[in-house]
């Protein structure tokens, strides 16, 4: 094991780590984003709460969310210590910022420190919120032959023990699910002005940061070729950059505007 040591401590090695966790997170951005799109149907919520609790309560997915929390942290913390080695190892700054550098790749650790606080905020709100606070429940009760969905708010006095109950009615047939209404969590908190001033920042800092750190890393791992490397910077720029970034910030502004 001690070339691996060897390997993954040396400057190149210390590089692939960043990139690897970074292209992980790449992945679940896009992921994430998938499943919260379902904001936008107007089904009063009935999708993203049936989401909220399977990616909540599905053993994989919450092994895998885990290792996306330690990764997240292992990210940020080790952009900053590579940040630090490189200023350490050139105390004095260039007098001069070459031309061919770029704002996202001049301020990474910058960018990555917001997301890191970006990113605390909004697992305060929602997943904090979502496992720990008693929040209002909804019943939806679905017609398996049409589709059609009736919604019910349930009392404020009303509690489960966990965060899903589903019942079938052969007779009616219909299914009806008790959830915690984490929709509604989003529209409220979505009024705050100053909260969807902030997540709207919070997007542009993952925007200017996948810019730079979506190609890097590709470069970083070898993939730098003239066949590839323009679908990479395509990649990087229009879907990782801007269309994620923009998806996201969409949905504070939609409940906000509602």
């Amino acid at each position: 094991m001690s070339w691996l040591t060897k390997t993954l401590t040396s400057s190149i090695g210390k590089k692939v780590l960043m990139s690897l966790t970074g292209l992980f997170l790449c992945t679940f951005l896009l992921v994430h984003l998938i499943g919260n799109l379902q904001l936008f149907k107007h089904d009063g919520g009935y999708a993203f709460n049936k989401y909220a609790v399977f990616m909540t309560t599905f053993p994989l997915i919450k092994v895998v969310s885990y290792v996306n929390y330690a990764l997240i942290l292992f990210h940020a913390f080790w952009g900053l210590y590579l940040e630090f080695q490189n200023r350490k190892a050139r105390p004095v700054r260039y007098a001069v910022v070459k031309n061919s550098s770029t704002f996202s790749s001049r301020n990474m650790a910058i960018l990555g420190t917001i997301l890191l606080v970006y990113i605390v905020v909004h697992m305060g709100d929602f997943w904090y919120k979502f496992h720990n606070e008693p929040l209002p429940y909804v019943k939806y009760t679905e017609n398996v032959t049409t589709g059609q969905v009736v919604t019910e708010k349930m009392p404020e006095t009303y509690t489960q023990e966990v965060k899903m109950v589903d019942m079938v009615n052969e007779a009616e047939g219909t299914h009806t699910y008790i959830v915690k209404d984490l929709y509604e969590q989003v529209g409220v908190s979505f009024k705050n002005p100053l909260l969807v001033i902030f997540y709207i920042l919070g997007m542009i800092a993952v925007g200017y940061h996948l810019y730079h750190g979506f190609q890097s890393a590709f470069q970083t791992l070898g993939w730098n070729h003239p066949k590839y490397t323009p679908l990479v910077k395509f990649i990087g720029t229009w879907i990782f950059a801007i269309a994620i970034p923009l998806g996201f910030a969409a949905m504070p502004i939609y409940f906000f505007l509602q």
